[in-house]
């Protein structure tokens, strides 16, 4: 096999799922409820997400698809089974919270919560999968948002840390891969569904959302040395929405702006790869008069438990200039950028940029030097199945292919150090941004539709079988 054709051996090939999009069964077993849980379907999502509308419980007239998702709660052994024959060697998923600790601020994990991803995880060894586990994928109790207002408040330390010891030491030698905070910097963009945070009449905004990340970075920074301490198997990442942004022009004012934006994206991961907080952060804060609060101790575990990897969502590049209003805007990963020209777009709006996914792994590998493992690419589409459930999606199919070459050339041509990659929605799940089911990025297809109707009938689409070649040949199979 040639050697530019294949990755490395041991390379991690799997897929992706949060438990939000896809567990269903929000309250069963003893579940608590979470701020994912009440984000509907519709016109208001985007300002429930973003904190702008304060919606803390159901209420009529609103379809919650989070509440059922794909019942993977009840599908999990036989999802599983079809992500062992598509060859799968890591699966990412994460924990709901609110499953382990119903109200957030409990002394005792719930039982029956800590049974079911044992169960989960055991499912997945016995087909040699590898569990890569995001701690928190947009996941807060309700009650922490309630009584305590989010991440907005220190005493969140105290509960994820509880959280955090409960995983590690339940699941030592189950579990070594750990993502601390999915996409990590959506809290800039998205407060209620990274934070917890609704916004009160009168607040400093920015002050609000600076002040959680804080409390996240410290938070991370926790989870990064316990991990360590109850096994030091374990290696801990952070996670990014990633994507790199391009000037629209070499007019210096589009670079400049483009810069900016590159630093707003990556002020996250520069704390939890380098351990302190950049000087264009500070700077920032001091333009803008913000008065964060954080002691000596805080710094130094920042300082001292920096993660063993960098995660990241990639599913499309950006562009940014210095007077947007002469450009049109494109769709994107909840933060929309100005449309690239040069580029096609999804169904969806969001621009299709292989070679972008090269660039970023390169920037990101030349910033920080830590090994990367991308935990989301994928293409959402809407899908037609026959009536067997089988899909044709040569569309997907198309624009993965493009995107594995790419981490390819990153690797053997460019010298980047990538450990995995799995795609995002690898069995047919919920949008985080648009709440829909009928924007599908799976190898497998789910009979369920953006009301809540359907079987729940899993079938193979044609990715299905493409991706297991994919894995089997170790990538060779694609050609140059």
């Amino acid at each position: 096999m040639s050697e530019k054709l294949s990755f490395p051996a041991g390379f991690l090939w799997g897929g992706a799922t949060a438990a939000n999009q896809c567990e269903g069964a929000y309250q069963e077993d003893g579940r608590g409820l979470a701020n994912v849980d009440v984000v509907p379907i519709g016109p208001d999502r985007l300002a429930i997400i973003t904190g702008r509308k304060k919606m803390f419980d159901f209420e009529e007239g609103y379809f919650y698809p989070a509440q059922e998702a794909i019942d993977m709660y009840h599908h999990f052994k036989e999802d599983i089974a079809l992500f062992g024959e598509m060859g799968f060697k890591t699966y990412r998923l994460s924990i709901a919270w609110s499953r382990i600790f119903p109200k957030g601020d409990e002394l005792e994990p719930n039982e029956a919560g800590l049974k079911f991803y044992e169960d989960l995880f055991k499912e997945c060894h016995k087909y040699g999968i590898e569990p890569l586990v995001t701690i928190t994928h947009f996941d807060c109790p309700m009650h922490l948002i309630k009584e305590y207002g989010g991440w907005r408040n220190r005493k969140l330390l105290e509960f994820y840390e509880r959280l955090c010891r409960t995983l590690f030491t339940r699941y030592k030698g189950l579990v070594k891969y750990w993502l601390t905070f999915n996409e990590i910097n959506m809290l800039l963009h998205a407060p209620f569904m990274g934070a917890g945070i609704c916004f009160e009449e009168g607040e400093n905004e920015e002050e609000v959302k600076f002040q959680a990340a804080h409390h996240e970075l410290v938070a991370s920074s926790l989870a990064t040395k316990l991990a360590h301490e109850i096994d030091p198997e374990n290696k801990v990442g952070c996670m990014l929405a990633a994507g790199q942004c391009y000037p629209r022009t070499c007019n210096p004012e589009d670079v400049w702006q483009a810069m900016q934006e590159d630093h707003e994206n990556f002020f996250f991961i520069d704390v939890q790869a380098r351990g302190e907080y950049p000087n264009y952060a500070k700077k920032y804060w001091e333009r803008l008069g913000l008065k964060l609060q954080m002691t000596e101790e805080d710094l130094s575990l920042l300082k001292e438990h920096t993660v063993d990897f960098i995660s990241f969502s990639y599913y499309s590049s950006r562009v940014a200039a210095a007077n947007p209003e002469a450009s049109e805007e494109t769709e994107g990963n909840v933060f929309a950028s100005l449309k690239n020209p040069y580029l096609p777009s999804s169904e969806w709006g969001w621009q299709i940029d292989p070679l972008g996914l090269r660039i970023t792994l390169n920037i990101i590998w030349d910033r920080y030097q830590k090994p990367m493992f991308i935990v989301e690419n994928g293409l959402g589409a809407i899908d037609h199945p026959d009536e067997n459930g089988y899909v044709e999606d040569d569309y997907r199919i198309d624009y993965l292919a493009a995107h594995i070459k790419a981490m390819r050339q990153a690797i053997n041509e460019d010298g980047v150090v990538l450990w995995g990659y799995t795609t995002w929605g690898c069995i047919d799940l919920v949008s985080a941004g648009t709440g829909e089911m009928k924007k599908r990025y799976g190898f497998i297809y789910v009979d369920r539709d953006n009301e809540g109707k359907g079987s729940f009938k899993r079938s193979k689409k044609k990715s299905f079988y493409w991706y297991k070649d994919v894995i089997a040949s170790n990538g060779a199979c694609l050609g140059d």
